[in-house]
Parts: structure tokens; C-alpha cells; sequence
């Protein structure tokens, strides 16, 4: 029977540890086969020595988030959990160091996992960045927050947004309406995250003004998009010949993100992914940058996590 004493400095920073009911460390306890019992300041974690050692590095992690502003909720913490098991604690929790931008909320927006900072770090040194992954990693809200601090810094004059207009595996029939209000339940995401990033007014106000696009990428073609920070959403849902077209439309000072999950596209059968096929042509372009997601970099509910594994694990199966 191995014993480790943490003592931590803040209180404030073992309260949330342990969280509402000893939630956080019913978890923590169940995670490592440990006992951790709270007895003034000091934090007692008894148990197996190699048990011991990872619930106490896992703690030591958590106590540090907490004191940089971080909740210890459930998607912290299995991603701790992950990063104990890989050796990787000290790079987890250097990514609540800085921020991306500021919410019109107030909240800072900054990575949550290793992968979400690789592609930040991407998006930062390179004019074209693919971010591939699946639902739930923040490809497309860490891009449109990339977008709008460069447009906050003045380093473009426009943010455009788009993507194709392709139902998931469902007919819409004809929609009411004029093209607008056709196109924007496609494009609603992207409204989204700028509404958070924002706020509804400067949104608005932008977006009267041509400062901000939000367009069916059908919209794209004969353009050359200069000085622009250009997203395209869903790209898994492109042919070879509109990301070929969307590609080409790079100007002088201006940057593209196009994110996707290859796992989930909805053209027929027949049709080869524009994404995937870009992925193996540009493959090791100067300039051009590929970051791949996995489950771990999921930042919604944990089930999502499940529910990605779940699913690759059947897909490899029947494969």
C-alpha cells in the first residue's frame, strides 16, 4: 500500500477538485483504484504504488488547470486521464497558457487538447491547413476564432466562410424562400460560431458592410479572394472539381482552412471526396499543412467520444 500527500496552496483549488459532492473524485477514484480523501489542505491518495503515482499526476494536473481558470469537469478530465497514460501531462496543461481571441461573452477561446494546438499552431504558420477529424474537435469554431483575431488585428480585410450545400443523407425538397434564406440552413454553423465570437451586432454590421461573407462555396468560382481569411466547412462533401476551383481562388495575402471529416460524407457513392483526394494531391507542399483530429481532441459530451469510438471500431471490423 503506496501513499502520496498533495498540498495544495489555494482551497479554492481543492474545492473544484473534488466538485460538487465529491463528484471529481468519485471519477478519480474509480479511474485508478485509488482512495483520495480530503483532510484540511492536504489531499491523501492511498493505493497500488503505480496506481498511486498516476492518480497523483492526474491530480497535480487538474490542480494546475484550476488555478489558470479551467473547470474540472468530465471532458478535462478523461482527457487527463489520456495524457497520464501517454506521458504528456506537462504539454496538456501548458495549453491554457494564452488564448486565441475573446468571446463577445467575455470567455477566452484557446485550444483544449494537444491536437487542437497543433492545428492552431498550423493554421499560424501556414497559408493552406486541412483539418481532418470528426465531430465535436473544433475544427471549424478554432478556425473562424483564428479568423476573427487576424481580422482584429487587421492582418486581412475580410473573413469568408463557405461550404457546400449538401444534404446529409436526406432530400430538403424545395425550400421557401429567397437564395438566402435557401442557402442558410447549410450554413448555420458558421453563423453560429461568428455570432459567439462577435456578437449578433458586429456580425451584422460586417456583414452589410462586405467585411464578412458567409456563401455556398458555389459562390466562389471566377473569384480571387485577396487579403482574406477563407474557411471551407464541410469539405468532405466537395468533388475534385469544386476543391480544385475553391483552391484556386487563393489571392496575395490571404490564408485558407478547410476542415472536414472523411468518415461522414454524404455525396453518392460514385463520387470520389474532393477532400480526400487534395489530401494525397498537395501531400507535401511547402506552405500546405495537414492536421488530423482523433477522439481524444472531442470536446463535447463524452458520449460523442464513445460514440466515435464505437463506430471505428465497427467500421475496422467489418473491414
Amino acid at each position: 500500500m503506496a501513499e502520496i500527500i498533495i498540498s495544495p496552496d489555494d482551497m479554492n483549488s481543492i474545492i473544484s477538485l473534488f466538485g460538487k459532492f465529491d463528484e471529481n473524485v468519485n471519477i478519480l477514484q474509480r479511474q485508478y483504484n485509488v482512495s483520495i480523501l480530503g483532510r484540511g489542505n492536504d489531499i491523501r491518495i492511498s493505493g497500488d504504488d503505480g496506481n498511486v503515482k498516476k492518480a497523483a499526476a492526474a491530480v497535480n494536473a487538474l490542480l494546475e488547470l484550476t488555478k489558470k481558470g479551467e473547470p474540472v469537469n468530465e471532458q478535462n478530465m478523461r482527457y487527463i486521464f489520456s495524457m497520464v497514460e501517454e506521458d504528456s501531462l506537462e504539454e496538456a496543461v501548458r495549453l491554457t497558457d494564452g488564448g486565441i481571441c475573446v468571446t463577445s461573452s467575455g470567455k477566452v477561446v484557446r485550444a483544449k487538447t494537444i491536437g487542437q494546438k497543433k492545428y492552431v499552431d498550423a493554421i499560424s504558420e501556414n497559408t493552406i491547413v486541412m483539418g481532418i477529424g470528426p465531430a465535436g474537435t473544433g475544427k471549424t469554431y478554432l478556425a473562424v476564432a483564428m479568423a476573427v483575431k487576424a481580422f482584429k488585428a487587421h492582418e486581412i480585410s475580410r473573413i469568408i466562410l463557405t461550404r457546400p450545400a449538401v444534404e446529409a443523407g436526406e432530400k430538403l425538397g424545395f425550400l421557401p424562400g429567397d437564395l438566402q434564406n435557401k442557402v442558410d440552413p447549410y450554413l448555420r454553423p458558421l453563423y453560429d460560431a461568428l455570432f459567439d465570437m462577435m456578437g449578433a451586432e458586429n456580425f451584422s454590421r460586417h456583414m452589410e458592410k462586405g467585411s464578412i461573407e458567409v456563401a455556398p462555396l458555389a459562390y466562389m468560382r471566377g473569384r480571387t479572394l485577396d487579403d482574406a481569411f477563407i474557411i471551407l466547412d464541410e469539405a468532405q462533401n466537395t468533388t475534385r472539381e469544386q476543391i480544385k476551383m475553391f483552391l484556386t481562388r487563393l489571392g496575395f495575402n490571404s490564408k485558407m482552412v478547410i476542415t472536414g471529416d472523411i468518415t461522414q460524407i454524404d455525396l453518392p457513392d460514385t463520387r470520389k471526396s474532393g477532400l480526400v483526394d487534395a489530401m494525397n494531391i498537395l501531400k507535401g507542399i511547402d506552405g500546405i499543412a495537414v492536421t488530423r483530429f482523433t477522439d481524444k481532441d472531442v470536446v463535447r459530451h463524452r458520449l460523442v467520444q464513445d460514440i466515435i469510438k464505437a463506430y471505428e471500431k465497427a467500421y475496422a471490423e467489418k473491414r
